[in-house]
């Protein structure tokens, strides 16, 4: 029987660059809205009165299943009309928000109109900047245009600090970007290029008035347009003033506004000064958060009209002239940024990015909870030197781990299903390597450092290959039933584990060996296996140095290999020739993440 593993006194030593993120999850709205505050949306002819404020009132048509006031307190089909229907928060859901509707439609097509003048027979189009006339028509009309707007959507905007000239800061950096509201940073800062998608520009209406603000587009489609923005933003940066200021949100997507996420380089390489613009809503209801988890954009618009006034604060800090330092380094020159604006909006930091949007999205499709995908890709992929596709690929094997399980997490169980082994000493031990904060479950996260950190840089050739030999007990080339059998459960100290049903998935032609091809395909599927692989191996390397040290057998009893994870078992050690001298060495220098 295999000797008993002494429990673990010490915890394992973490990296703290690893430790999860004080935000977990920047890409949910902050809340729904409580049954008191809740938009109920009753429906006339199809259409819908929706009121935010006391209540909802129907006009004797169906009304939807979900039925509450916004007071805190329930009513019903029967009692809306009766108690509201002279309220004035009928009238909000009646009269303020058709209202709202129609004038902003108005200033829609006004904006449309002088977009329309102000770029009609443009000389250059797109790749010469506005001058005279047009320029101050755009820079005045939709400037004035824009305000009215926000202020018949009921929006009270405060505003701090200077607005830099284009000497000053060519380039604004607003954060955090949390809603489509962000938009009024452009009317109180002149009308300023912004950066946006070309499938917009194309969009009725809204697309006249983006190109007249001469945006830079950003084509999905052109696997070089992360290159030929960046050089587009420079070259106007850099264009002396005949180009207008650039208004950049570096965050590249929009959060919870509960922390700042990584800042794009985009704005940053130039190395010209910068002003920060900071963003507040400080609103008791947040109809305003925009986020991939949480309401929709029209969702968000009739909330929003259906409100009496919105408060939102934009600040506008000193102007950040780069140093020499900053401007030989765009990621140093964006993080200092951030860190500016992140301790003037008292919040946190955070390594996530756009990536983990892709990755929530990516996870809800297979079936987790859509914040299992999130794993601070910024930090991820530069400390462990991962790309998002391999990221992704990953997710999938999760996902299959994780899918017996609740919550989008593998438990101990999960783990040993998948590895096809029992639960013992040896697997509780490799569980615990992954899971890092030790709440019994390895999340996706977890999941991601401990294949890097753990797996992937033990599950070399050579490893695989010295693993082949040493499973290959007779040298004959082929590994049989009975000799992985051997090892496996000596490894495990399970001398009766029965390992048919592992074997079999190895052995893809069924014939009852496995040739070196199946091994190695196996191990670069499974890497998991590696850190018992090697484990093993360090064991026997152990137990090899203590005979030619004192020429006798290896006792039989408990030996502490270097990670302390493996007991003994009876069962005989295959030392057959799987020991090649500087092994141990060449596998602890494979990277630096195994200082974890």
């Amino acid at each position: 029987m295999a000797a008993a593993m002494a429990p673990r006194v010490l915890p394992l030593p973490r990296q703290q660059s690893f430790s999860p993120p004080t935000v977990l999850n920047p890409f949910v709205h902050p809340g729904r809205l409580s049954a008191g505050n809740k938009l109920r949306v009753p429906t006339i002819s199809g259409g819908i009165i929706p009121c935010i404020g006391q209540g909802s009132v129907s006009y004797g048509s169906t009304w939807t299943a979900r039925t509450a006031a916004v007071t805190g307190y329930a009513v019903t089909a029967d009692t809306v009309n009766r108690k509201y229907m002279g309220d004035s928060t009928a009238l909000q859901g009646i009269i303020l928000l058709p209202l709202r509707v129609i004038c902003i439609t108005f200033l829609l097509l006004l904006a449309w109109l002088s977009a329309s003048i102000a770029t009609f027979c443009q000389p250059g189009r797109g790749f010469l900047p506005l001058k005279g006339w047009r320029r101050r028509m755009i820079q005045t009309a939709l400037s004035s245009l824009t305000r009215t707007a926000y202020l018949v959507m009921g929006f009270q905007v405060k505003v701090k600090g200077k607005v830099a000239s284009l000497p000053e800061a060519p380039i604004f950096v607003a954060a955090p970007h949390s809603s489509f509201f962000d938009a009024i940073i452009c009317a109180l800062t002149g009308m300023p290029s912004i950066v946006t998608r070309a499938e917009n520009l194309s969009t009725p209406v809204f697309g006249t008035i983006l190109s007249s603000l001469q945006p830079v587009a950003v084509s999905r489609q052109d696997p070089d347009s992360r290159k030929n923005t960046v050089a587009e933003i420079t070259r106007r940066a850099l264009s002396r003033g005949q180009w207008p200021q650039i208004l950049i949100f570096p965050e590249g997507t929009c959060t919870n506004r509960s922390c700042l996420i990584t800042f794009k380089q985009g704005a940053f390489v130039p190395r010209v000064p910068v002003q920060p613009v900071l963003l507040r809503y400080p609103n008791k209801l947040d109809t305003v958060t925009w986020t991939w988890q949480g309401y929709s954009f029209k969702e968000l618009c009739i909330m929003t009209l259906c409100q009496i006034f919105t408060r939102l604060e934009v600040e506008f800090l000193p102007v950040h002239v780069p140093t020499e330092e900053e401007k030989n380094d765009p990621i140093l020159f964006a993080n200092r940024v951030r860190q500016t604006m992140a301790n003037a909006l008292n919040v946190p930091i955070t390594d996530h990015t756009f990536e983990d949007c892709r990755l929530m999205i990516s996870a809800g499709q297979l079936t987790l909870p859509m914040e299992a995908g999130l794993v601070e890709f910024t930090k991820i992929s530069k400390k462990l030197n991962l790309k998002w596709n391999h990221v992704r690929e990953q997710l999938d094997t999760f996902a299959a781990i994780a899918s017996a399980s609740k919550g989008g997490r593998i438990g101990i169980e999960e783990f040993a299903e998948y590895l096809k082994l029992p639960i013992s000493d040896v697997l509780r031990e490799l569980f615990l390597l992954f899971d890092r904060n030790g709440d019994g479950t390895i999340d996706f996260r977890e999941y991601v450092i401990g294949l890097s950190i753990l797996c992937n840089p033990a599950n070399t050739e050579e490893t695989i290959r010295m693993a082949f030999k040493l499973f290959d007990m007779d040298e004959d080339g082929t590994i049989t039933e009975d000799e992985f059998a051997s090892i496996i459960q000596s490894a495990l100290g399970l001398p009766e584990l029965d390992v048919s049903v592992l074997f079999k998935e190895i052995d893809a032609d069924e014939t009852g060996k496995l040739s070196y091809e199946e091994f190695k395909n196996f191990a670069v599927k499974h890497p998991e296996y590696a850190t018992l692989f090697t484990t093993y191996l360090d064991l026997q390397r152990h137990q090899l140095g203590m005979f030619e040290e004192h020429d006798t057998e290896p006792p039989k009893g408990k030996h502490s290999p270097v990670r302390s994870t493996a007991p003994v078992s009876e069962t005989p050690l295959a030392r057959n020739k799987v020991c090649p001298e500087g092994n141990e060495e060449d596998s602890s220098s494979i990277s630096d993440k195994k200082d974890d």
